[in-house]
């Protein structure tokens, strides 16, 4: 059969046609593309809100580290101090939800929502949980000149002293400030705070004899009790730590059910997807299960933690409860 060609015109027609229509298919092929995408696809920053060099730093850097390994792309650590941690915070809280921000989200964040009277983020509503990493128990510690070498002592101490018991701590609001006020509403004693900027002038005091005593982080007062240069005679945790065995718990020396400890957890802004979510957590774990992260988390004081995100929300609203009470009683104020 003999084939004709189609008139000009007719043939234009169907040229254009054509052509719509594969214009057409490749737009419709690209929204598949993009889902399907793989993430990451670009460097992931986390961002801490402290000063490097701190617990929460060093912690950061460590599962930094290998989640980058897990994740096939690098996890940059980005120290945004200030306003005990609240400035990285609010940055993470405004950055795009799309898993390449991420927050070390501590028990400073729970602690915050009470203590400030307006935040630039909201605590909760603001951030997507992913998993806790670990925990670190306080050292309630105190100057070895003093007459105290157990709880028992600190408590008479503090009762038979004119003035009560002083007990320093790194900044009105911190963790060891607090951990000091819950001590103080349990027991009922005599106890004068005195707020320092940071922990290191804190234990110069301490070290000095100006103060009595401080609830302060394992890793801060570990190298001086092992010195013999401050006494510990109880931790904040519900166990006794491997590194201080033969030191009580205040749960254990009369203070049923006291168990503070500062944490630290991952965090990305709300609306992050869930398969994100989950992929990191994924990541997490098991860096968490790791013998080098274990041993290092261990010459730290710290007990990895791990577990899924809906664990991290139900403990962080826990905490925001417990510290908005201690909060109240103490009247504790933002320096």
């Amino acid at each position: 059969m003999t084939s004709h060609p189609l008139p000009a015109a007719p043939r234009r027609r169907a040229l254009f046609h054509l052509g719509a229509f594969a214009a057409l298919a490749c737009m419709a092929a690209l929204p598949v593309q993009a889902q399907t995408t793989a993430w990451p696809a670009k460097p992931i920053r986390l961002v801490v809100g402290y000063a490097a060099g701190g617990a929460t730093d060093v912690i950061a850097r460590l599962v930094a580290a290998r989640l980058g390994d897990s994740l096939g792309q690098p996890v940059v650590v980005d120290n945004r101090a200030g306003a005990n941690s609240n400035v990285g915070a609010e940055a993470v809280a405004r950055a795009p939800a799309d898993g390449y921000t991420l927050y070390v989200y501590t028990i400073a964040n729970t602690i915050n929502a009470s203590l400030y009277a307006k935040l630039g983020y909201d605590p909760v509503k603001d951030f997507e949980p992913i998993g806790l990493i670990a925990k670190i128990p306080n050292i309630l510690v105190v100057n070895p000149r003093l007459p105290i070498k157990n709880l028992a002592d600190y408590v008479r101490y503090a009762k038979e002293s004119k003035d009560g018991i002083t007990f320093a701590s790194s900044g009105s609001g911190s963790s060891i400030h607090l951990s000091g006020e819950m001590f103080k509403m349990q027991s009922r004693l005599k106890m004068l705070h005195v707020p320092y900027r940071g922990s290191a002038p804190a234990v110069t005091d301490l070290l000095g004899g100006q103060v009595d005593s401080m609830f302060d982080n394992t890793p801060s007062a570990l190298p001086h009790v092992q010195a013999g240069k401050l006494r510990a005679i109880a931790i904040t945790s519900a166990q006794r730590s491997p590194l201080l065995p033969d030191v009580p718990t205040l749960a254990e020396s009369g203070y049923a059910g006291f168990d503070v400890q500062s944490w630290f957890g991952l965090a990305a802004p709300t609306g992050t997807p869930r398969a994100v979510v989950e992929q990191i957590n994924a990541a997490l774990n098991k860096a968490l299960t790791q013998p080098e992260v274990r041993s290092r988390l261990q010459e730290l004081a710290a007990t990895p933690e791990g577990g899924s995100p809906d664990k991290m929300r139900s403990f962080a609203a826990s905490e925001i409860k417990r510290w908005r009470e201690v909060v109240k009683e103490s009247g504790a104020t933002a320096e």
